[in-house]
C-alpha cells in the first residue's frame, strides 16, 4: 500500500461501514440527508454521518437511502444526487451525468436524482413498515430531524408504519477508529506538532495573539493540512482564563502565560480528521515560581489521567481522577470543565456511550484558571485507548517545564 493510499479511507471501507450499519437496522428503512449549504461565501461540509458512510463532501443536497430488505441487492442502498444543471454549474463547478464512471467514483451501484427520492422512499417504507431515525433526536425547541420529519408524514400515509430511534447506531461505529482513520489522525498530529514548533519559534513579548495563531496555521498548510480543525484559541494573560476565547487580538506582554488551543485538519476537501492540542507557554520563555506551581499541578493531573485511559473506563472515572489531583491541591473551584471528549470527524466527536471504547481517541485536558492572577493553564493531548495501554498521539509537542524552556531558549529569533 502506498503512503497516499494509507492516508485515505477506501471505497471498500465506506461500503463496509454501510453494510455494518444495515445489519443493525433489523430490516428498517433509514435515510441520511447530507444537508444543503456552501455557495459563494461558505465551504460546504455535509452531515458528518453522511460523510462517514459515503466519504462524499461535495454533494450538497444528497440523500442516502438504506433499504436492507429489498430483494434487489443493488437497491439496498441508493444515493440520490441533486439535478445536473449546466447553468448553475457555470458558477459552482461541473458535476456530470449519472453514469458508470460516477457510480464507480462514489462506490454505489444505484445512483438517482433527488426527484426520484419520494417514490423510492415510499416503496421502501411500504415494504418495511418501519423507519429508523439515524439523525439525532432533538429537544422540543429545535427543528425536527429531517428523517423523523419525513417518517412522520409517511405514518399518515402508510397504515401500520412505525418509527423507532436509531440515532446512536452511526455514533457507535464512528467512536472506534479504523486503521485508515488512525493513520489520518496521526498525520494530523504530526502536522499539528509542526504548528506548535512554529509557535515556539515565534512566541515572544510584543507580538499579538493573532501572530501566534498565524504561525501555527501557516505551518499547518505548509505541511499538507487544509487548515485548522477548529478555531484556534490564543489567550495571553487574563484571556487565558476564558475557556473559548476567540478574539486573538491583544498584544502579548512580558511575563504573561499564553494558552494555545489548536490543531490541524487532514483530509480531502472540506472533510477529514483532526487533532485537538493545548499548550500553555510563558511569553518570555521562562516560568515564574508561581506559574511553575500551577503548571505542575495541571501536568500531574494530566499525566495521571492519561495513564488511566483504557477500554471500558468511564469518562466520569477519568474526570474524577483528574479532578481529585487539582481539588486536593486547593484549586477544584478553578477547574470548571470536564477532563476531555472524543475526537474524530469533528473536534467534539460523537460519544454514544459513557465508556471509552477500544480504538477510541479522546482528549485529556485538565486546567486551572485564575482570573484574579491574570493567567490560566490548560494542557491537552490526544490519546488512543488500547488494551495494551494508552497511546499519546500528540505527546511529542513539548509540555514539561524543562522541555518548554529549553525549546524556547533554542529558537531562532
Amino acid at each position: 500500500m502506498s503512503m497516499q493510499e494509507s492516508l485515505e479511507v477506501s471505497q471498500e471501507e465506506f461500503s463496509q461501514r454501510r453494510q455494518r450499519l444495515s445489519e443493525t437496522l433489523d430490516g428498517a428503512t433509514a435515510v441520511i440527508f447530507a444537508g444543503k449549504g456552501g455557495g459563494l461565501h461558505d465551504e460546504f461540509r455535509p452531515n458528518l454521518n453522511f460523510e462517514y458512510l459515503t466519504g462524499i463532501t461535495d454533494e450538497s443536497g444528497a440523500i442516502l437511502l438504506l433499504n436492507p430488505g429489498d430483494q434487489n441487492p443493488a437497491r439496498r442502498e441508493i444515493l440520490f444526487l441533486e439535478p445536473h444543471l449546466p447553468e448553475l454549474e457555470k458558477w459552482d463547478g461541473w458535476r456530470g451525468p449519472i453514469d458508470s464512471k460516477l457510480r464507480s467514483s462514489y462506490g454505489f451501484k444505484s445512483l438517482m436524482r433527488v426527484s426520484a427520492f419520494p417514490g423510492a422512499l415510499l416503496q421502501a417504507c411500504k415494504r418495511s413498515l418501519h423507519g429508523m431515525c439515524l439523525h439525532p433526536l432533538v429537544n422540543h425547541q429545535s427543528p425536527v430531524g429531517p428523517d423523523l420529519e419525513v417518517f412522520q408524514k409517511l405514518q399518515q400515509r402508510i397504515p401500520g408504519f412505525k418509527v423507532t430511534d436509531g440515532s446512536s447506531l452511526v455514533p457507535q461505529l464512528r467512536s472506534v477508529k479504523s486503521k485508515s482513520e488512525l493513520n489520518m489522525i496521526r498525520k494530523s498530529a504530526e502536522i499539528t506538532a509542526k504548528g506548535f514548533q512554529s509557535i515556539l519559534n515565534t512566541l515572544k513579548p510584543g507580538i499579538t495573539e493573532f501572530d501566534v495563531q498565524e504561525a501555527a496555521e501557516h505551518a499547518y498548510r505548509a505541511h499538507g493540512s487544509r487548515g485548522p480543525f477548529y478555531g484556534t484559541i490564543v489567550g495571553a494573560g487574563f484571556n487565558g482564563t476564558i475557556l473559548h476565547y476567540r478574539a486573538n487580538c491583544d498584544v502579548i506582554a512580558d511575563g504573561e502565560m499564553v494558552v494555545i488551543d489548536s490543531g490541524a485538519r487532514f483530509g480531502k476537501g472540506s472533510g477529514g480528521y483532526g487533532s485537538d492540542v493545548t499548550r500553555t507557554y510563558p511569553a518570555n520563555g521562562r516560568f515564574t515560581e508561581r506559574q511553575k506551581e500551577i503548571y505542575s499541578i495541571v501536568l500531574e493531573s494530566m499525566e495521571t489521567t492519561i495513564a488511566a485511559v483504557k477500554p471500558g473506563i468511564t469518562y466520569a472515572e477519568l474526570d474524577s481522577i483528574s479532578r481529585k489531583i487539582i481539588t486536593d491541591a486547593g484549586y477544584g473551584d478553578y477547574y470548571p470543565h470536564g477532563v476531555g471528549h472524543p475526537i474524530g470527524l469533528e473536534v467534539h466527536d460523537v460519544q454514544p456511550d459513557h465508556h471509552v471504547a477500544e480504538g477510541a481517541i479522546i482528549t485529556i485536558e485538565p486546567g486551572i484558571y485564575l482570573p484574579e492572577e491574570n493567567f490560566g493553564v490548560r494542557i491537552e493531548d490526544d490519546i488512543l485507548a488500547t488494551s495494551e495501554g494508552p497511546v499519546n498521539l500528540t505527546g511529542e509537542i513539548p509540555k514539561t517545564i524543562e522541555d518548554i524552556e529549553s525549546a524556547m531558549a533554542n529558537t531562532t529569533p
